[in-house]
Protein backbone atom coordinates (compact mmCIF):
# COMPACT_ATOMS: atom_id res chain seq x y z
CA UNK A 1 0.00 0.00 0.00
CA UNK A 2 1.51 3.64 -1.10
CA UNK A 3 2.30 6.30 1.94
CA UNK A 4 0.76 9.26 2.30
CA UNK A 5 3.35 10.85 0.89
CA UNK A 6 3.73 8.66 -2.53
CA UNK A 7 -0.15 9.03 -3.35
CA UNK A 8 -0.22 12.39 -2.50
CA UNK A 9 2.84 12.91 -5.14
CA UNK A 10 1.03 10.82 -7.29
CA UNK A 11 -2.66 12.82 -7.23
CA UNK A 12 -0.18 16.18 -7.89
CA UNK A 13 1.45 14.51 -10.89
CA UNK A 14 -2.06 13.50 -11.83
CA UNK A 15 -3.16 17.06 -11.76
CA UNK A 16 -0.38 18.48 -14.01
CA UNK A 17 -1.15 15.78 -16.59
CA UNK A 18 -4.68 17.06 -17.29
CA UNK A 19 -2.76 20.15 -18.49
CA UNK A 20 -2.25 20.51 -22.27
CA UNK A 21 1.46 20.25 -21.79
CA UNK A 22 3.63 17.48 -21.16
CA UNK A 23 4.06 16.47 -17.42
CA UNK A 24 6.61 13.95 -16.50
CA UNK A 25 7.71 12.86 -13.07
CA UNK A 26 11.20 12.68 -11.72
CA UNK A 27 13.00 12.40 -15.33
CA UNK A 28 15.43 14.18 -17.25
CA UNK A 29 15.06 16.98 -19.13
CA UNK A 30 14.34 15.18 -22.89
CA UNK A 31 15.96 16.64 -26.44
CA UNK A 32 13.06 18.14 -27.52
CA UNK A 33 10.66 20.22 -25.40
CA UNK A 34 6.86 20.04 -26.86
CA UNK A 35 5.19 22.55 -28.02
CA UNK A 36 2.66 23.07 -25.01
CA UNK A 37 5.31 22.89 -23.06
CA UNK A 38 6.97 20.68 -20.48
CA UNK A 39 6.31 20.30 -17.00
CA UNK A 40 8.42 17.94 -14.44
CA UNK A 41 7.61 17.00 -11.12
CA UNK A 42 10.29 16.46 -8.36
CA UNK A 43 9.63 14.82 -5.31
CA UNK A 44 11.18 17.13 -2.91
CA UNK A 45 12.07 17.34 0.38
CA UNK A 46 9.09 16.49 3.58
CA UNK A 47 11.18 18.34 5.87
CA UNK A 48 10.53 18.05 9.33
CA UNK A 49 7.78 17.24 10.76
CA UNK A 50 5.78 19.50 14.12
CA UNK A 51 4.57 17.20 15.87
CA UNK A 52 1.57 16.62 18.17
CA UNK A 53 1.00 13.84 20.50
CA UNK A 54 -2.60 12.33 21.94
CA UNK A 55 -2.99 11.30 19.40
CA UNK A 56 0.34 11.02 17.38
CA UNK A 57 0.31 13.18 14.23
CA UNK A 58 3.55 14.20 12.09
CA UNK A 59 2.68 17.28 9.95
CA UNK A 60 4.79 17.84 7.14
CA UNK A 61 5.36 20.74 5.02
CA UNK A 62 5.96 18.82 2.13
CA UNK A 63 8.42 20.41 -0.78
CA UNK A 64 8.20 19.47 -4.01
CA UNK A 65 9.32 21.52 -7.38
CA UNK A 66 7.81 21.45 -10.74
CA UNK A 67 10.54 22.44 -13.27
CA UNK A 68 8.10 24.04 -16.26
CA UNK A 69 9.80 24.58 -19.53
CA UNK A 70 8.82 26.11 -22.99
CA UNK A 71 10.98 26.87 -26.08
CA UNK A 72 9.36 28.87 -29.45
CA UNK A 73 9.74 32.23 -30.82
CA UNK A 74 6.83 33.19 -28.31
CA UNK A 75 8.10 31.73 -25.87
CA UNK A 76 7.09 34.58 -22.89
CA UNK A 77 3.40 34.50 -23.78
CA UNK A 78 4.12 30.11 -23.58
CA UNK A 79 5.52 30.11 -20.37
CA UNK A 80 2.70 32.68 -18.59
CA UNK A 81 0.14 30.75 -20.00
CA UNK A 82 1.76 27.60 -18.51
CA UNK A 83 2.43 28.67 -15.31
CA UNK A 84 -1.06 30.64 -14.87
CA UNK A 85 -2.61 27.23 -16.02
CA UNK A 86 -0.28 25.40 -13.35
CA UNK A 87 -1.81 27.96 -10.60
CA UNK A 88 -5.68 27.15 -12.04
CA UNK A 89 -4.87 23.27 -11.53
CA UNK A 90 -3.62 23.58 -7.92
CA UNK A 91 -6.45 26.26 -7.24
CA UNK A 92 -9.29 23.53 -8.39
CA UNK A 93 -8.43 21.65 -5.38
CA UNK A 94 -6.40 22.65 -2.64
CA UNK A 95 -6.85 19.15 -1.37
CA UNK A 96 -6.06 16.95 -3.93
CA UNK A 97 -9.12 15.26 -3.13
CA UNK A 98 -8.89 15.55 0.32
CA UNK A 99 -5.25 13.82 0.79
CA UNK A 100 -3.59 17.54 1.77
CA UNK A 101 -4.60 20.10 4.07
CA UNK A 102 -3.54 22.91 1.89
CA UNK A 103 -1.48 23.09 -1.94
CA UNK A 104 0.10 25.75 -2.59
CA UNK A 105 2.75 26.97 -5.27
CA UNK A 106 5.34 29.73 -4.84
CA UNK A 107 6.29 32.18 -7.42
CA UNK A 108 8.53 30.56 -9.77
CA UNK A 109 12.10 31.57 -9.97
CA UNK A 110 13.02 31.64 -13.80
CA UNK A 111 15.97 31.16 -16.17
CA UNK A 112 16.63 31.75 -19.90
CA UNK A 113 18.59 28.56 -21.09
CA UNK A 114 20.27 28.89 -24.46
CA UNK A 115 20.11 25.94 -26.68
CA UNK A 116 23.03 26.37 -29.75
CA UNK A 117 21.09 26.44 -33.02
CA UNK A 118 17.65 26.20 -32.01
CA UNK A 119 15.84 28.76 -29.73
CA UNK A 120 15.88 29.19 -26.89
CA UNK A 121 14.37 27.54 -23.61
CA UNK A 122 12.20 29.42 -20.88
CA UNK A 123 12.05 27.14 -17.78
CA UNK A 124 11.40 27.76 -14.21
CA UNK A 125 11.43 25.63 -11.23
CA UNK A 126 8.23 26.41 -9.11
CA UNK A 127 7.70 25.20 -5.49
CA UNK A 128 5.13 23.62 -4.32
CA UNK A 129 4.07 23.14 -0.69
CA UNK A 130 1.85 19.97 0.07
CA UNK A 131 0.95 20.21 3.47
CA UNK A 132 -0.60 16.84 4.85
CA UNK A 133 -0.15 15.07 8.53
CA UNK A 134 0.38 11.28 9.09
CA UNK A 135 0.45 9.03 11.90
CA UNK A 136 3.73 7.87 10.80
CA UNK A 137 7.07 9.21 8.99
CA UNK A 138 7.56 6.09 7.05
CA UNK A 139 3.80 5.49 6.55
Amino acid sequence: MPTLRETTLTALHARLSALPATALRGEVLPERVPAAGLLILRDGEPGEPEVTLSPLRYHYQHRAEIEAVVQGADRDAAFDTLTASIGAALAADRTLGGLCDWVEAEAPQSVDLPVEGAASLKAAVIPVVLHYSTADPLG
